[in-house]
């Protein structure tokens, strides 16, 4: 045996793990002569498709590339290559998501693609040639990748800001006549903006120079193809005209001698659209990390039980199916299965959205990442892996990230047919004046073609979008609403269903003591004083409520004696000399303590959404707690409004059908989906997706998370968690429903004025295109000098910034 060692153990040549022959599960594989063998089918199946290179490379020699994979351990991360001609893509334990489509380059580097285009696929970092946006890695693990091109983008900015705000004192000084002007000559001014604008306008705007060669070679224009060309032209016509200004005819020259400059429209334009870039990427970067931090929930180690009795710690990469594994109060669920020994309640919050926790016994079946509470269960695993409930959640959330359609803003719609229809004018304008022009006729032929572009240079397109979301973003967060993306803004006004979540999202989340009820020889108070202070035992959420309830009401807690925790059932103890019992009714039937007197009331909380909890004293009957999910205080007049405005509202949730009906009842919400897991929430939003609905989904948990991403437009409520958040296009800051009335107010508002924006940004531009091409020069003489030109465009750009602004007065 080729890969046997000193004990009699062998290695799996695949991932590296140790096994003895006689019961490796994955069997045997003979490959020249020499009898492999593995710890499961997966590595044998691996091996067999290219022997020569997993023992070429051996275990630790494997690349990193992991498209398309979910990585889990944090050990025992073995993957094969993902180009088509190395062995499948293997995780140890479970079968990964389907291979990737052959690609080529360097087997080393990982797969890249698009979020907006998926179908676009790459070796390594790049720009997509569809949309010009930033690639990013296929794979998702728990290292974390250094992002290069943020940082790099960051240098950029920062270094194009620093040279643009002079650059920009200078020329807007020029034209407010401000003291400090004229301390440099015409002449000096201009040889120093040059200077300054040089970095900007080509080390700094290089990435989009890159992306606009891209837009061309594949024939699809974007906003990248105006801003590379607007930045071009722009910095290249001051520099002819600093550099070489006899070239020009002498009706471009000023009444100083020299011909006007454009260095600080060249330098502005790259350092906002590098700011844009830097926001963005930053964005995607926390998404990232907020999916890292979904995988960290998963157990490094798992306790599997050997055969011999024996146990043993293992990486949870080396747990396979039918593993019995232990638990241990306290701990994490390292993988999905069923248990076979034991009893415990386990905190599944992660998964349902749920606070309580469920009650687990031999037979029930548990998720991994959830939280064993006191018991200890003994359970056999049956999905290991990327097969697991927390993989899958992670694989669906990435995969409705970028399964989006994107929406395809109004400037790069125009700018399909606007970018060839300008060129094509400035090339027949040059053409026409260089042929029939009066002399000089190249250089009116050149000054016009440069008039033409610049009057249609992107400085209003460039600010149409950016400036009404940067002051929608402004005003909405000053209303508690948190949009990620320009895109966020644009949807929400679309959406025609909600669909919400019942926990955190239209309830707090918390139980908290709503009912009290008591037998004759008791009160209120003395009910709370003997349950309270017996619950301040107990780490249980409902103990939890019972105290904090009895605190807000001013009552004295004691100190328990004796108290003890019965798994699933209730607490018992002392209080005041006095036995006390509080637990379901199987534990008053326990306790040999006659409940029928509580039973009705009992019957009527339950009904009305609480759950109950019966209180003995001295072996009879004392009364009843109820704890319940209160709904949260603004979310009927939230609902109410948004079914008036012609939304409709379905509830989606893991919690019972009995209660979300009570809450939906209460709301006044018709449609109600309950007892669903993650993937069905992802499905039901599917569902609604393909009866043409535009569907917003509003969530706060993880198990909340694939949906929130799926959804057309995802809502998280910022009292949630920060993976739900990450997942989501918009925010609620303090939880309030109301904050989607106001949300989907202000994206009318708001797409209204990029819609305004973008008639300024054109409409001046378009209209003199024909005056700068020379169209009424044979009739009325007239030509447009690259300076009104220029203003033209700069006036523009006034009228967008200042119609921003209109959005900050936008009740909501």
């Amino acid at each position: 045996m080729g890969n046997a060692d000193g004990d009699g153990r062998v290695l799996d040549p695949v991932c590296g793990m140790r096994i003895a022959p006689a019961t490796a599960r994955g069997g045997a594989f003979e490959h020249r002569g020499t009898t492999y063998h593995f710890c499961s089918p997966g590595c044998r199946e691996a091996f067999a498709a290219d022997p020569d290179g997993w023992l070429a490379r051996g275990p630790k020699g494997m690349p990193k590339a992991q498209p398309a994979s979910i990585t889990l351990g944090r050990s025992h991360k073995a993957a094969a290559p993902a180009s088509g001609t190395g062995p499948p893509q293997h995780q140890h334990g479970a079968a990964n998501a389907a291979a990737a489509p052959p690609i080529g380059g360097d087997p080393a580097l990982p797969i890249y693609t698009c979020p907006m285009h998926p179908e676009v696929r790459q070796r390594g970092p790049g720009e997509c040639p569809i949309c010009g946006m930033a690639l990013e890695p296929e794979a998702i693990s728990l290292e974390t990748p250094e992002n290069v091109e943020l940082r790099d983008m960051t240098r950029r900015f920062w270094i194009a800001a620093a040279l643009s705000a002079p650059l920009l004192a200078m020329a807007m000084g020029e034209m407010l006549g401000a003291p400090w002007a004229h301390m440099l000559s015409v002449r000096t001014s201009s040889l120093l903006q040059l200077a300054l604008a040089t970095p900007v306008c080509t080390w700094a705007a290089w990435p989009f120079y890159v992306r606009f060669a891209a837009s061309i070679r594949h024939r699809s224009p974007n906003m990248f193809t105006l801003i590379g060309l607007g930045v071009f032209v722009a910095y290249a016509y001051s520099v002819l005209a600093t550099l070489v200004p006899a070239i020009f005819p002498p009706s471009f020259v000023t009444s100083m001698g020299t011909v006007a400059v454009y260095f600080e429209a060249a330098a502005v334009i790259v350092t906002l659209v590098l700011l844009g870039q830097v926001l963005e990427l930053r964005a995607r970067d926390r998404t990232g990390s907020a999916i890292r931090a979904l995988l960290a929930l998963a157990p490094e180690t798992a306790r599997r039980l050997r055969d011999d009795g024996g146990e043993e710690d293992v990486p949870l990469g080396h747990v396979h199916v039918g593993d019995r594994l232990r638990v241990r109060p306290g701990e994490r669920i390292p993988v999905d299965g069923e248990v076979v020994d034991g009893a415990s309640s386990v905190d599944e919050s992660m998964v349902t959205g749920e606070p309580m926790p469920v009650r687990k016994q031999r037979g029930d079946r548990v998720v991994g990442a959830t939280i064993n509470g006191t018991g200890t269960l003994v359970m056999r695993a049956e999905h290991v892996g990327a097969d697991t409930l927390l993989a899958r959640i992670v694989n669906m959330v990435a995969q409705a990230q970028r399964s989006r359609a994107p929406i395809q803003r109004l400037a790069d719609t125009v700018s399909g047919w606007f970018v060839p229809v300008v060129v094509a004018v400035a090339a027949v304008t040059f053409v026409i004046w260089s042929v029939v022009g009066p002399p000089p006729r190249t250089a009116h032929g050149l000054v016009n073609a440069i008039a033409v572009l610049i009057i249609a240079c992107p400085c209003a397109l460039g600010l149409a979008t950016p400036m009404s979301v940067m002051v929608a973003m402004g005003r909405a967060a000053g209303a508690g609403v948190l949009f990620r993306n320009a895109e966020a803004i644009e949807r929400i006004e679309r959406v025609d269903t909600l669909v919400v979540d019942k926990t955190g999202t239209l309830t707090h989340g918390k139980p908290e003591l709503g009912a009290v009820s008591w037998t004759d020889g008791f009160d209120e108070g003395s009910i709370l004083t003997l349950a309270a202070s017996l619950e301040r035992g107990s780490e249980h959420p409902l103990a939890s409520a019972v105290v904090a309830g009895a605190e807000a009401r001013g009552i004295a807690l004691e100190t328990p004696l004796d108290f003890e925790s019965v798994t699933g059932l209730g607490v018992r103890g002392r209080v005041s000399n006095r036995r006390v019992a509080i637990g379901n009714l199987a534990f008053m039937q326990r306790e040999q303590i006659d409940a029928a007197p509580l039973q009705r009331r009992a019957e009527t909380l339950q009904s009305e959404g609480h759950t109950v909890m019966y209180v003995g004293v001295d072996d009879a009957a004392a009364g009843l707690l109820g704890v319940t999910d209160p709904i949260k205080r603004t979310a009927p007049d939230a609902i109410r409004a948004l079914r008036g405005a012609g939304v409709r509202v379905v509830m989606l949730t893991g919690d019972s059908a009995v209660t979300a009906r009570i809450v939906a009842r209460r709301l006044g919400i018709d449609e109600v989906i309950a007892d669903v897991r993650p993937d069905e929430k992802l499905e039901a939003i599917a569902r609604l997706q393909r009866e043409g609905r535009i569907v917003a989904m509003a969530g706060d948990g993880i198990n909340d998370a694939p949906a929130l991403a799926k959804a057309d437009v995802g809502i998280a409520m910022g009292t949630g968690t920060d993976v739900a958040m990450q997942s989501a296009a918009v925010t609620l800051v303090k939880g309030d429903l109301g904050g989607i009335v106001r949300a989907r107010r202000l994206s009318r508002a708001t797409m209204a004025n990029i819609r305004q924006n973008l008639w300024f940004a054109f409409g001046y531009n378009a209209l003199g295109v024909p005056v700068a091409a020379g169209v009424f020069y044979p009739v009325f003489g007239l030509l447009l000098s690259p300076m009104i030109a220029a203003a033209a465009m700069s006036f523009s750009s006034v009228s967008v910034i200042a119609n921003a602004l209109r959005l900050r007065r936008v009740e909501l």
